[in-house]
């Protein structure tokens, strides 16, 4: 799976910013996508993440100002993010989830992209 995102920037407090992240497997289906980040000085942590279903989950931080969805056609996921706050800071991170073989016994491979910086201070 190839991972091209887009979306970071520089915004102040309180403004809004799309991610993106396209996802591109030959051959096999993807499955789990999320967005990670990665503050300065601590562990990489989750902030959501939706299946080709459409099951969505989200981290307590994020709920209620982050929206991720996601086209199946394209394999490509968005995080609308509003009311940032400077503690959004971070390199945001997109995963995806890879299934292979049979149904009855999938194999799970997991890649994450380059990271796309978003910064949120006045």
């Amino acid at each position: 799976v190839r991972l091209v995102e887009s979306g970071g920037g520089l915004v102040q407090p309180g403004g809004s910013l799309n991610l993106s992240c396209v996802a591109s497997s030959d051959y096999y289906r993807v499955n789990l996508m999320r967005w990670l980040r990665q503050a300065p000085g601590k562990e990489r942590e989750f902030v959501a993440g939706v299946t080709p279903a459409g099951d969505i989950s989200y981290a307590t931080s994020v709920k209620g100002r982050f929206t991720i969805s996601r086209d199946n056609a394209t394999n490509t996921i968005y995080l609308q993010m509003n009311s940032l706050r400077p503690e959004d800071t971070a390199v945001y991170y997109c995963h995806a989830q890879e299934q292979r073989g049979r149904p009855s016994l999938p194999t799970y491979y997991e890649y994450y992209g380059q990271g796309t910086q978003v910064t949120v201070s006045s």
